[in-house]
C-alpha cells in the first residue's frame, strides 16, 4: 500500500502541472487585461502610461514567459502579488492573517461547506437506503419526486425566495453577512445565536442540491448491490433483512459515495461563488468572484491551484477509501 501511495503522489505532479498550464492559458484568453480596469475609467491616461502599467505587471512578455515566471514563484510557494486592492500578496489575501479566525475567508467557507456536507451525508444516505429497500412504495415515490424538484430548482433562485420569505416578509432570519450590526455589544450566547441565525439560510441553500443528488446515488447503488448473488445467498441462509442491508450490502453500496466524498473536498476551500455573493458572505467564493471581475490573474491562479491540489488529494483519499471498504481492491 505504501508503494501505491508513493506512486500516486508522484503521478499528481504532472497532473497538477497540466491543470495549472491549462488554467493559465484559458485565463489569458479571456478578453481584456487587468490594466483595462485602471485605464478605461481614466480618460486622461496616455498610451505610454498604459504600456508602463503592462510592463509593471509583466503583461508585455509572451504568455509562455509569463507562465514560466509564475511557475518559478510557485516552486517557492509564492503566488505573487494581487493586481487589485492594496496589492497584497495572494496568500495573505487568501489566509487573512490580520483578521480574527472566525472572520477569515478561508475559515468561513470551510465552516459553511463542512456543515453542508454533514447535513448532506447524514440525511441523504439513510434516505437513499430507505428508498432502495422500499422500492416503488409510496415513500419511494415521494422521495423521488422531492429529488427531482431539488434537481430542478436553481440554487440562486431558491436563495432569493428564502431571503424574501424568511428575511423580508417574516423577518425571522438575516439575509446578508455573518453577524448583525450590534454584534460587538451582544453577550457570548447572543453572539453564538446571532452566528447560527446568519448561517441557517446559506448552509441550507448549499446543502439542498447535494442532498437531492446524493440520495439518488445512494438509492441506485444500494439497488444494484441488493441484486447481487451474495445478497440472495445471505437471504437463503435465513439472515435478517436488517443484517443483510447494514452488515453486507451497505459497505459495497458506499463505494460510489466515497468517490463523491473525495470530489467534494475541493469545495471546502473553493466555496460557492453563487450563494456567497447572494448572501454577502465574505468567503473564498466571493473572493474568487472579485478576482474574476477585476481580472486579477495572480489571485485567480492562486485559488485555482489550491482547488486543483485539493481535487488531487480528494481523489487519492477516495482511492484509499476504496481499499478500506473493499478488500478485493487491496489484493489487486
Amino acid at each position: 500500500m505504501l508503494i501505491y501511495l508513493i506512486k500516486r503522489l508522484l503521478e499528481m505532479i504532472p497532473t497538477l502541472f497540466g491543470i495549472t498550464l491549462l488554467s493559465f492559458f484559458i485565463i489569458h484568453l479571456a478578453p481584456g487585461k487587468p490594466t483595462d480596469i485602471l485605464t478605461e475609467l481614466n480618460p486622461k491616461i496616455t498610451p505610454e502610461a498604459r504600456l508602463k502599467l503592462e510592463k509593471y505587471y509583466g503583461l508585455d512578455k509572451p504568455i509562455v514567459v509569463q507562465y514560466g515566471m509564475w511557475l518559478k514563484r510557485i516552486v517557492r510557494l509564492d503566488f505573487g502579488e494581487s493586481f487589485s486592492g492594496d496589492r497584497r500578496p495572494v496568500m495573505e489575501r487568501i489566509w487573512d492573517t490580520k483578521k480574527p479566525l472566525l472572520e477569515r475567508r478561508l475559515f468561513i467557507t470551510f465552516l459553511i461547506n463542512v456543515l453542508s456536507m454533514l447535513i448532506i451525508f447524514t440525511i441523504a444516505i439513510p434516505v437513499g437506503i430507505s428508498s432502495a429497500t422500499h422500492q416503488y412504495s409510496l415513500y419511494d415515490k415521494i422521495t423521488t419526486t422531492s429529488v427531482f424538484i431539488g434537481f430542478a430548482i436553481p440554487s440562486f433562485w431558491l436563495a432569493l425566495l428564502l431571503m424574501m420569505l424568511f428575511g423580508v416578509h417574516l423577518g425571522w432570519l438575516p439575509i446578508s453577512g455573518l453577524k448583525s450590526m450590534n454584534y460587538d455589544s451582544l453577550t457570548l450566547m447572543q453572539k453564538i445565536w446571532d452566528r447560527i441565525l446568519h448561517l441557517l439560510l446559506p448552509v441550507f441553500v448549499s446543502s439542498f442540491g447535494g442532498l437531492a443528488g446524493l440520495s439518488r446515488y445512494m438509492r441506485g447503488s444500494m439497488l444494484e448491490v441488493l441484486r447481487q448473488d451474495y445478497v440472495t445467498t445471505a437471504r437463503a441462509k435465513g439472515l435478517s433483512e436488517k443484517r443483510i442491508i447494514y452488515g453486507h450490502a451497505l459497505r459495497n453500496a458506499l463505494l460510489p459515495i466515497i468517490t463523491l466524498l473525495g470530489l467534494s473536498i475541493p469545495g471546502l476551500i473553493g466555496g460557492s461563488v453563487i450563494f456567497e455573493n447572494i448572501f454577502g458572505i465574505p468567503g473564498m467564493g466571493q473572493l474568487f468572484f472579485m478576482g474574476v471581475m477585476t481580472r486579477d490573474y495572480p489571485l485567480i491562479m492562486g485559488i485555482l491551484t489550491i482547488g486543483a491540489i485539493l481535487t488531487l488529494i480528494g481523489n487519492l483519499l477516495a482511492d484509499i477509501g476504496y481499499m478500506l471498504a473493499d478488500p478485493r481492491i487491496r489484493v489487486k
